[in-house]
């Protein structure tokens, strides 16, 4: 069966663009013009991932991600026309797994479909690991920090078990991004510093003062404590 995709942008012409491109790359593919509809669509269809963009009539894409993300994982691929860094961290944030900034190429747009799938499929079972007051637990997908749960985004998640998967390990962006993503980006690698951005903000008691995703200038990040 094709995995089915939901593709959400109130431009006609920008939709049946990617519905044919996605089509003819081995996707089924469902519509919607609004982010009302883009709801109600995703309900019926129940669609493997969801492309959306932010500036949608009726409901805009940030409250649509909200209400998806109440109860669903289903990956969310952002459609922005906005490149301001603080627009793609809130994005990350509200739980989108990616984002391509318009105008965008088609092809990139499949690649990050796939890779954002593969990376998302079903895990081996693992037990949690504990680092001091820091647990994370592959299983649940759940990280808490002194008994405190935080919640975390797909994305983030995978960053910071990737991190911890060997302590004190200096990782470049390019294997972060390989182990978050499944290919590499050349253009994509400093998205990675978003994700972490994001991450120290819902994790460190001080952003501004890492203590469990430190920065190793010049190459890349590794765990603290």
């Amino acid at each position: 069966m094709s995995p089915k995709v939901l593709v959400v942008d109130d431009e006609p012409g920008i939709v049946q663009m990617i519905r044919k491109f996605l089509e003819k790359d081995g996707f089924s593919v469902a519509l919607a013009y609004d982010g009302v509809s883009a709801l109600e669509v995703f309900k019926k269809e129940q669609p493997d991932i969801v492309v959306l963009d932010i500036m949608l009539p009726r409901l805009n894409g940030w409250e649509v991600l909200k209400r998806l993300r109440e109860d669903s994982q289903v990956p969310v691929l952002l459609l922005t026309a906005r490149s301001l860094e603080e627009d793609k961290i809130a994005g990350l944030g509200l739980g989108a797994d990616d984002y391509v900034t318009k105008p965008f190429s088609l092809r990139e747009l499949s690649l990050r479909i796939r890779a954002i799938m593969r990376r998302t499929a079903g895990q081996v079972y693992q037990k949690p690991m504990v680092f001091g007051d820091l647990v994370l637990d592959p299983e649940k997908m759940e990280v808490s920090i002194a008994g405190k749960k935080v919640d975390l985004t797909r994305t983030e998640f995978q960053l910071l078990k990737t991190l911890y998967s060997r302590p004190g390990k200096v990782f470049t962006r390019e294997e972060l991004l390989n182990a978050v993503a499944g290919d590499i980006y050349e253009s994509y690698e400093r998205t990675i510093d978003t994700h972490i951005w994001s991450l120290r903000k819902k994790i460190e008691p001080d952003p501004s003062k890492p203590q469990y995703v430190l920065t190793v200038f010049g190459v890349g990040y590794k765990s603290g404590k």
